[in-house]
């Protein structure tokens, strides 16, 4: 459902609906409401879809399994042995099972002479055959590599998984394996001890064990709970007692996934239709499959530092608001670095072209960067049709003559609609699925490119239509034509809309910013996604502190299925304000120090389109306009505290973020992915690790100034704001004014900082400090490049290892400059070591270093040491030339 619409709908009936009083509370009546809502199109009311006769509208039906009806058990009757695995034939079936690498195989069943296949999730199709054997006796084939065992029974056909040990990792179910009635599906055995995570967006929770989960994008409507969602990815892990694997179905008909819902003896899926392809991944440790996983469907891009601060939105910005918004941001000192430009920028809703909302582009680029400011603009898919009499409108003339649209079924063009609302225009949809459309969407963001914009917004890309007839999208018989003649329904080519047409904009960036990293912000997304789009986010939110919880798991789920940069909108982005669904000073400031840890942080609301400066229809409405300043100065400062600590730990996450692009790894986890073998975390979905070394436990409850929170075994733990440690594989008890998100820190971790800046490249990062909790040992490989160009892929980088030791009576400092091959503009190191003692020496070889009276003293030192005996904190300033191991001796 549109997130525009809606909101525009809503104030006008608001005004014009009968209602039912119930105390200070106005109660719509949906059938009055719907009466008003004539075709075309339809309006969300009380958080459902509902038509003009008051039916709610959801996707269309579900097509169930019959499991009376399922596939007679398949049997072995013949074997080849591929150079990657084996192919067997099952009578009229065959299946392929191939190695793709030691811990990864490919599993296909196709009717005898189909093609396996590969779908435009999968990034990596050549790979090496590893090293592995094939057994076979009477009742079993065995593929054997160094890590994993693929067991395969004849007869009845099933697949059982080992790990090196010996280990069943899993198994089919009894139920087995192939087809109902065109449905490709697969039942798995399972037990009580197993936890499902992944998926993409889902609202159900962090662990799915016992959901009924849909992948297919959509509206989610968006209630706090729902099925469908803008995001869904067809890949789960499954975490048996300590030790996980991966499964990822590449199917892009939407597809079902009953989650022991049924039974805890199994679980299953299927999908709609297409073929019956999944990989299956070894672990045994999360972050590797995460790895295996994105070696397989692509690693994100590296984004530039930029697109990691802070952004600004709002649904109804116009140019002034814009200019005002930044230059506010810039007098209040809270650090920003994005501002993101929603529909109204367009000329009358027509992608590509500046509208009379924002009559000086140019000026206002200019006002921008010279502020330090990026800026984002929106695009959706869908290309307006003219109507009669308005002037031509040159891509929808292109891209006509150029047939690049998407089909009926007798071939004409199909006509649906999206934006704007209330007049007889309708739209096109371009077929991303052609190379020939890509590159032609590529080249038309040039003139957006060539006003400034930075970064590329994609919206309402699940496809969204304004049609409840069609369920929000096109309809499921609409053709796309692929590069080979090939015609596919829209029914299998929905789930991958936004992915081909991120494509297209990864490709906009290549042609028209060369050496310029993308930033891409996607709202749907499937399979391998990431390494097209740089960033998600969960879409139209409420204001409501149940979206804030939600947020946690949410994107920590988008993380397990590889796309590291996600967020939600910060406060909420849709209000109800008769049943007083808005942001509030205490939602906001909540939000807020867990939206400054989101990879991608954001804060867009609503502001029924528009200008806020122009209108009053914030106060009217009683949603109040969302920048951090509305709220009063406790909130203010709240924003300024937790927004500047993102900017202080720049450099962590900046490495956080290469993590992500070479390994996979997650920026926003969730407990269990670090401490898998602390069963105690399986199911904690209101904490997150940011990174590696830093644990957040928000309040997420209304009027609650304390929580109960959990500290992972396998760790010790670090109160981040009083300094106190702690035993992990315990519950403590924390207080937590108002102001205050409880942090700890993981012991023996090396956190890399810096000064505050009020946007990325504000000034030189001189002096890295490198704040340090050490019992044992500590270490840190710092990674650092020119964070906008792409100049790293050629080698222009420098890694350097910082170790920090405690022996005996003296605490050690090295560094192993690894790689240099980027001119830094470090000069000097600080070493900030927590719970110290006044140390007796410090020195380097020979060279003694002079104890400062001051910070600030310490500050204009070649080298030195401060120690704040009130904190217990020493600082040590080391250049960063520094050859030998710098000793404190206590």
């Amino acid at each position: 459902m549109p997130r525009k619409k809606r909101m525009k709908k809503w104030s006008r009936l608001m005004l014009a609906t009968t209602v039912l009083v119930s105390g200070n509370a106005l109660t719509p009546l949906v059938s009055e409401a719907a009466v008003l809502v004539a075709p075309p199109g339809a309006q969300v009311w009380e958080g459902k879809m509902v038509d003009a006769n008051g039916n709610v509208q959801q996707v269309h039906d579900e097509r169930p399994l019959d499991k009376n009806n399922l596939q007679k058990p398949l049997t072995v009757q013949g074997i080849e042995k591929l150079d990657n695995g084996v192919k067997l034939n099952l009578g009229e079936m065959e299946s392929y099972i191939r190695l793709l690498s030691s811990d990864i195989s490919k599993v296909s069943i196709v009717k005898k002479g189909e093609k396996e296949f590969t779908s435009v999730g999968i990034a990596k199709t050549d790979w090496k055959a590893p090293e592995f054997t094939v057994t076979e006796d009477n009742k079993k084939i065995v593929l054997k590599s160094d890590s994993l065992t693929v067991d395969i029974n004849k007869s009845p056909f099933g697949i059982k998984y080992l790990d090196k040990d010996g280990n069943v990792i899993n198994e089919d179910g009894e139920q087995g394996v192939g087809y109902e009635n065109g449905k490709p599906y697969v039942f798995k055995k399972t037990d009580k001890t197993e936890d499902f995570y992944g998926f993409g967006q889902k609202t159900t929770g962090l662990n799915h064990r016992g959901q009924k989960i849909g992948v297919w994008n959509r509206e989610n409507l968006p209630e706090p709970i729902s099925k469908y969602t803008f995001s869904s990815v067809p890949f789960f892990i499954g975490l048996k007692g300590d030790k996980a694997y991966g499964i990822l179905f590449d199917n892009t008909y939407r597809s079902y996934y009953d989650m022991a819902a049924e039974s805890d003896d199994y679980y299953y899926f299927w999908a709609d239709g297409g073929k019956l392809t999944y990989y299956f991944i070894n672990g045994p440790e999360m972050k590797e499959i995460v790895n295996r996983y994105t070696d397989l469907t692509g690693k994100m891009q590296m984004p530039p530092e930029w697109a990691m601060g802070f952004h600004q939105s709002a649904w109804g910005y116009h140019q002034k608001d814009i200019e005002q918004v930044a230059q506010t941001y810039r007098q209040k000192n809270i650090p920003i670095d994005g501002v993101m430009l929603d529909i109204e920028w367009m000329d009358d809703y027509k992608n590509f072209y500046f509208g009379d909302k924002f009559p000086d582009p140019d000026g206002m680029n200019k006002k921008l960067k010279d502020a330090g400011f990026h800026y984002t603009s929106i695009i959706d898919p869908a290309i307006r049709v003219p109507d009669p009499g308005q002037p031509e409108y040159i891509p929808y003339t292109e891209g006509t003559q150029k047939d690049l649209w998407v089909k009926n079924p007798d071939g004409t063009n199909y006509l649906g609609k999206v934006w704007p609302w209330g007049v007889p225009s309708k739209s096109v949809f371009p077929n991303f699925m052609k190379q020939e459309t890509r590159d032609w969407w590529a080249k038309w963001h040039k003139p957006v490119f060539d006003k400034g914009a930075d970064g590329i917004w994609n919206d309402m890309n699940e496809p969204a239509n304004f049609s409840t007839v069609d369920f929000w999208s096109l309809p499921l018989d609409r053709i796309f034509e692929t590069d080979n003649g090939e015609k596919v329904t829209h029914e299998e080519a929905h789930n991958v809309y936004a992915h081909t047409e991120a494509q297209a904009t990864d490709e906009a960036f290549k042609t028209n910013k060369p050496n310029v990293r993308p930033f891409i912000l996607t709202r749907a997304s499937f399979t391998g996604t990431q390494r097209y789009a740089t960033a998600t986010w969960t879409g139209d939110n409420w204001s409501r502190w149940e979206m804030l919880r939600i947020s946690i798991f949410q994107d920590a789920n988008v993380g397990l299925t590889g796309m590291a940069m996600v967020g939600n909108d910060i406060g909420g982005f849709a209000k109800k304000p008769y049943e007083g669904v808005v942001a509030t000073p205490e939602l906001f400031a909540r939000w807020v120090q867990v939206g400054a840890f989101y990879p991608f942080s954001r804060d867009h609301y609503n502001n029924d389109g528009k200008s806020p400066m122009e209108t009053d229809a914030a106060h009217s409405l009683a949603w109040g306009r969302q920048e951090p300043w509305q709220f009063g100065k406790e909130v203010e400062d709240i924003s300024r505290k937790y927004l500047s600590m993102r900017y202080e730990l720049m450099p962590y996450l900046y490495n956080a973020f290469k993590d992500a692009h070479e390994k996979g790894n997650l920026i926003f986890q969730p407990l269990v992915y670090q401490f898998q073998q602390d069963q105690k975390t399986h199911d904690i979905q209101d904490q997150f690790m940011f990174g590696q070394s830093l644990m957040m436990a928000p309040i997420v409850y209304q009027g609650t100034t304390s929580r109960d929170l959990y500290l992972p075994a396998g760790a010790d733990w670090v109160d981040y704001w009083t300094g106190q440690e702690y035993k992990g594989g315990q519950t403590i008890h924390k207080d937590a004014d108002l102001g205050t998100l409880p942090i700890y820190v993981k012991q023996d971790s090396i956190i890399p900082r810096r000064e505050v800046q009020q946007h990325s490249g504000e000034k030189k990062l001189t002096n890295l400090i490198l704040d340090t909790y050490v019992k044992d040992s500590a270490s840190y490989s710092f990674y650092e490049d020119d964070a906008k160009t792409e100049d790293y892929t050629r080698g222009e980088f420098n890694i350097t290892d910082f170790n920090v030791d405690q022996k005996g009576n003296h605490i050690e400092f090295s560094q192993n400059k690894q790689t240099q091959n980027y001119a830094s503009d470090i000069q000097s190191y600080t070493l900030k070591l927590h719970n110290a003692t006044a140390p007796k020496k410090v020195e380097a070889a020979n060279d003694k270093y002079a104890e400062a009276a001051s910070l600030d003293e310490l500050g204009k030192a070649a080298n030195g040491y401060f120690f704040d005996s009130a904190e217990k904190v020493l600082y040590v300033k080391i250049p960063v030339n520094e050859s030998h191991k710098v000793k404190i001796f206590n």
